[in-house]
């Protein structure tokens, strides 16, 4: 008899989300099955609730399972699984790549041209059960706080932007401050920044900037950051820049305001194109790196900062039962919220 799950599902194509019944996965041979205890909310998943243009482009095959943050144990192997077992506790990566293409071939596989997604191309983990292949599973110490743990798919983003350049007694601009955002806040801090200031339009994420230990959280609808820059000590300029917003404005205000040769890592997706003055980039010789995903030894990095001592738990500002996600996804619509997480174990 077939066995069925709860799972939040994208029914049709058009706005909104369901909770549904359906069959629990059955792991194939190299593939796991994984019980899941808590899941989290990421912007991708709530422009495939609003379904706005970016949900249009990508989700192309609904009925199907969203979600790609969580945590829980692995509940059955598959045939020729190995190194891992029953009850261990585990999150993965949710980018399945095809490990074939010359990326993949020399250790770059957050840029495999043949990637397929967890929660956007393939059913996702917003479920009680998740199946994945074992190359994708991470075991997780059992030390770390399941909360956290939730949202390290999207702490994995925020540390391959902040890690992408040395941080140690450099000044770090970041233009954004959404959750991930606000979490490389915390990275470039923990990782030995001299000044990390944040800007965006939303007050209630710039206050949890700084609860993260940011050293100044501008709203540039009515503060000059050219003052803030000042008053914080910068004379040249900042040496490193993380674009997580998007936004063009934003990006250009960032390119104005970089020291000679500075660096900057691009996280944000736009909507549309943005338009750059190309002078400004060339003169300065500024040099500008697009992030996509994570590599695969930030799921290391990522453990032992939150064992070192990083703490990512002020991100977090809602919990709801996974009953309740349409709370969370109105928290998340409400543009006062960190991380979401929701709880799969009650």
């Amino acid at each position: 008899m077939e066995r069925l799950m709860d799972a939040i599902v994208k029914p049709t194509a058009g706005p909104g989300l369901e909770l549904r019944r359906v069959p629990v996965p059955v792991p194939g041979p190299g593939e796991v099955l994984i019980k899941i205890h808590k899941t989290a909310i990421c912007g991708t998943d709530v422009h495939i609730y609003n379904w706005d243009p970016w949900a249009r482009i990508h989700i192309t095959h609904p009925p199907m399972t969203i979600g790609h943050e969580y945590v829980g144990e692995i509940a059955q192997l598959g045939e020729g699984v190995t190194g891992l077992t029953v009850g261990q506790r585990v999150s993965g990566e949710g980018h399945i790549t095809c490990h074939r293409c010359r990326n993949c071939h020399t250790g770059n596989i957050q840029w495999c041209k043949n990637t397929t997604s967890v929660g956007v191309d393939r059913d996702g983990a917003f479920a009680e059960y998740l199946c994945i292949p074992q190359t994708n599973v991470i075991p997780i110490d059992e030390s770390l706080d399941e909360d956290v743990v939730a949202f390290f798919d999207a702490f994995g983003n925020a540390t391959h932007t902040a890690l992408m350049w040395d941080l140690v007694g450099e000044d770090v601009l970041i233009t954004g401050a959404g959750p991930i955002g606000i979490i490389a806040a915390g990275i470039c801090k923990y990782d030995g920044a001299r000044r990390v200031i944040i800007t965006d339009l939303n007050d209630y994420r710039l206050g949890l900037a700084r609860k993260m230990g940011v050293d100044a959280a501008v709203n540039t609808g009515r503060e000059d950051l050219l003052q803030v820059m000042k008053e914080q000590g910068l004379k040249e300029g900042f040496d490193v820049g993380l674009e997580m917003s998007g936004n063009g404005a934003a990006f250009r205000q960032m390119c104005s305001v970089m020291r000679n040769g500075g660096r900057i890592s691009l996280l944000g997706l736009g909507n549309k194109p943005i338009e750059v003055d190309m002078n400004d980039i060339i003169c300065k010789g500024l040099c500008l790196q697009g992030i996509y995903g994570r590599k695969m030894d930030n799921w290391h990095k990522m453990s032992y900062m939150v064992q070192g001592g990083l703490d990512l738990t002020p991100v977090i500002t809602h919990r709801f039962h996974y009953t309740e996600f349409e709370k969370g996804f109105a928290a998340m619509n409400s543009g006062e919220s960190g991380k979401v997480v929701l709880d799969w174990t009650k």
